[in-house]
């Protein structure tokens, strides 16, 4: 477990603790992903939360930074049985936690529930946490890449609509540059899970990995390389850390800015006196024929053998994947419902802000969040994000040849 909390998380944690009134209550604990996402989504749910289970005690452990640090951060403490009772983890990283036997079946708590059914899932969404025919997770968070425009900029230049594909984007950004914008874009190449590059990947309909094997390695991988050499290099696209990346849109600067529709909600707090319109992932020539499934689902992963601490948990999952909490996770954020009946609890929520209903008009693209199998599967996202990188600082410029070298490594540290 971290030694350091954050700020925030040391306030959400008063706040949350707060509301519970009952004697002796039973405790349980909790990680979640990305304090500046979930902070404002947690402040909802525990007062509602609290209200219908004062007997239950939620303490948040410190957030993890992302969900490679969720990963590695649970390995570390599952060694030790020191990992808490409820883990929000990426979806592409569930698998391997269901093969180590981290994460457990929910399928015994579900076969108890009354009033649970399956069917208030999407089951494209649902699939996304069954393994063997069980559901080891539930839905918390989906999302999809999305395009954020700043349409004052935009229009400073003549252009009225979204952007449909990349080379439209690259048009864009020579209008942009003439007018004298330095830096008219941010691509999110540095996503979690090498999710852009799985994005154009999907885009073609070919998915990173096929049959536990490298799938990079044809023609769809090389337009995808192709396809993010030609936006760094013709949109002169400044290289930003992953939690810096969203700033200069935030503030105007940035007229594209390309990322997970998880942000719209922090973004949309940030931003300054501009409008801001959100538009579907652009495709490589015609719309995309599917686009990697992003965000998280939570994972029962206590190792207590206290009945009443477990049973806890399982009711703070329900709730927190429950209409109700799905309904704020789409209010508060961007992320799309899991939940079929937070969308009747929306009501006109997206009609009043469109620019959350992009994911969901895209929700028929869902595909896998594809994780690399076996023990290296975190080094393999590394050794993609650092040849991915050498395409945006300009290091790398023959993308047969990166194509080729990158496909050999990870091959070598796929299992045989």
């Amino acid at each position: 477990m971290k030694l350091k909390i954050t700020l925030s998380a040391a306030i959400l944690a008063g706040t949350l603790t707060t509301y519970v009134q009952a004697a002796d209550p039973v405790t349980i604990e909790v990680g979640y992903p990305y304090s500046a996402l979930f902070d404002v989504t947690f402040q909802r749910i525990m007062p509602l939360f609290n209200k219908q289970h004062p007997d239950i005690k939620v303490k948040f452990r410190a957030t993890y930074d992302n969900y490679e640090d969720a990963t590695q951060t649970i390995l570390r403490e599952a060694v030790a049985g020191k990992q808490p009772d409820i883990s929000l983890q990426g979806l592409n990283r569930q698998a391997l936690l269901v093969e180590k036997g981290i994460a457990q079946s929910m399928e015994p708590f579900i076969a108890k529930e009354t009033n649970f059914s399956k069917e208030g899932y999407h089951k494209a969404m649902l699939d996304l946490s069954t393994f063997g025919g069980k559901v080891y997770g539930l839905p918390f968070a989906v999302s999809l890449p999305v395009g954020y425009y700043n349409m004052n900029n935009l229009k400073k230049v003549g252009i009225t609509s979204v952007p449909k594909t990349w080379d439209e984007v690259i048009g864009n950004c020579k209008k942009l540059h003439a007018a004298g914008f330095k830096n008219p874009l941010f691509w999110g190449w540095n996503i979690t899970g090498n999710w852009f590059f799985q994005a154009l990947m999907w885009s073609q309909g070919e998915p990173i990995l096929k049959d536990g094997k490298v799938n990079f390695d044809g023609p769809a991988g090389l337009r995808a390389l192709e396809t993010m050499k030609k936006l760094f290099r013709e949109c002169k696209m400044i290289n930003l850390a992953v939690g810096d990346a969203g700033k200069p849109f935030a503030a105007g600067r940035v007229a594209m800015h390309f990322w997970s529709t998880s942000a719209v909600g922090s973004i949309e707090r940030a931003k300054g006196d501009f409008e801001l319109k959100t538009g579907e992932f652009p495709g490589m020539g015609s719309a995309p024929k599917g686009l990697p499934a992003g965000g998280n689902a939570v994972i029962l992963t206590s190792t207590s053998d206290d009945p009443k601490q477990v049973e806890a948990a399982w009711s703070f999952i329900k709730f927190i994947t429950s209409g109700a909490g799905a309904a704020i996770v789409a209010e508060t954020t961007g992320y799309m419902p899991p939940n079929k009946a937070a969308n009747d609890m929306l009501g006109d929520f997206y009609k009043d802000n469109p620019n959350k209903q992009t994911a969901v008009r895209q929700a028929g693209l869902l595909r896998d969040w594809i994780a690399y199998p076996g023990n290296h599967g975190l080094a393999i996202t590394q050794v993609i994000y650092d040849f991915l990188e050498s395409i945006v600082i300009g290091e790398a410029n023959d993308m047969k040849q990166l194509q080729a070298e990158m496909a050999a490594e990870v091959s070598s540290m796929l299992p045989k």
